[in-house]
């Protein structure tokens, strides 16, 4: 991914949060990312990191789903003991909304850090959810599914992912905006390396995390 950037070379770059849950290396992608000193947004796995009452505060709005959310804990639980409480305390200061010039991003929607559209949502609801941040191009993350949606005055815009995606696509996603005209660009990176640190770092649930980065597509647990 930063081989690719470095290539397109963009005058600023902005990060759609959710920075560490889950992976092999928490703390060397939080690192890195405040190294490399990117204007970042606060997404809902930073805030369960920060707060867990926040995760089951969601958790229990959806009960069929505990097992999963159990895991996520759990998952939470081991990265919060990988970061610190300096990172931890980083990312609690992170904001939930950067405008700059044309572009507005947020992590979810500009209301919630765990709610977003889906890219099959009608053009009434992207207008009412993102048409608030009075930005012509609306840019989000959090489902893991890129698309790029024209919606009356303004462009809707979903990231994707630089791992983990949801659309068939292992490949790694990211939004490229040139000229006010936005791109998604996919980059291919070590797939099976990835999953060996996965296992070798120890993380709850790796298997169920290697499947998903595999199949591109969310699983339920133990499928």
């Amino acid at each position: 991914m930063l081989a690719d950037l470095r290539e397109t070379s963009p005058d600023l770059i902005l990060h759609g949060a959710d920075l560490a849950h889950g992976g092999a290396d928490p703390a060397g992608v939080v690192d890195q990312i405040r190294d490399l000193g990117w204007p970042e947004v606060l997404g809902n796995t930073d805030e369960m990191l920060v707060d867990p009452d926040s995760l089951s505060v969601f958790a229990s709005r959806t009960p069929h789903l505990k097992k999963v959310f159990d895991a996520v804990a759990e998952i939470a639980a081991a990265t919060r003991d990988a970061l610190g409480a300096e990172r931890i305390a980083g990312l609690r200061g992170l904001p939930r909304v950067q405008l700059h010039g044309p572009i507005a991003l947020v992590h979810a929607s500009p209301d919630s850090l765990w709610k977003a559209l889906q890219v099959e949502a009608a053009e009434a609801e992207f207008e009412a959810t993102y048409g608030k941040l009075g930005r012509p191009i609306a840019v989000y993350a959090h489902i893991h599914r890129p698309f790029i949606r024209s919606i009356s005055w303004m462009t809707v815009v979903n990231t994707g992912s630089v791992s983990l995606s949801y659309d068939g696509d292992p490949r790694a996603a990211y939004l490229l905006v040139d000229a006010a005209k936005p791109e998604i660009r996919r980059v291919t990176y070590d797939l099976d390396k990835e999953v060996r640190a996965l296992f070798d770092s120890g993380i709850p649930y790796a298997d169920w995390t290697a499947k998903m980065l595999g199949s591109a597509c969310f699983q339920m647990l133990g499928q």
